[in-house]
């Protein structure tokens, strides 16, 4: 059974409180729980892990060329800046692992400085503004691949 690593950036730990008129109700917790049941019906085991900390996410990135795991990543505040994780996604898609960019809010239609992803140029698909489907539909990508 091949395994998906579903890593989340900073303040995702919040999900559910954190401003729901945008990111929805459901919690971490609750993704969590979806994206492994999700991941078993397409025959994937779920590794959900979320993180504040950018080393950490990079780490986990190493981690997933390491053992072959493909990622789901929804980078969060990370998607604009972050060189460093750009560097280590580019590595799991170079592994010939899937990469699956994934947004709860479509970043398109918000604040300026959200509009730019350094990761979407490494990443195997993008899904964006779909809120929890995103999950579901970017493992089921990676499920119809593994």
């Amino acid at each position: 059974m091949s395994t998906v690593l579903v890593a989340n950036g900073p303040n995702l730990g919040r999900l559910g409180t954190r401003e729901p008129e945008k990111y929805g109700s459901t919690t971490f917790d609750e993704i969590a729980a979806l994206c492994m049941q999700w991941g078993s019906e397409v025959g994937l085991e779920s590794v959900v892990r979320q993180t504040d900390d950018e080393a950490e996410l990079v780490h986990w990135m190493h981690e997933a060329v390491d053992n072959g795991w493909h990622v789901v990543l929804n980078p969060a505040a990370f998607t604009h800046y972050s060189y460093a994780l750009r560097d280590a996604c580019a590595l799991v898609t170079a592994a010939g692992l899937a990469l699956m960019e994934i947004h709860l809010t479509n970043p398109h239609t918000r604040e300026e400085f959200r509009h730019t992803s350094v990761i979407s140029g490494v990443a195997t698909g993008v899904i964006a503004g779909l809120g929890t489907d995103s999950y579901r539909l970017a493992i089921d990508a990676i499920g119809a691949r593994a």
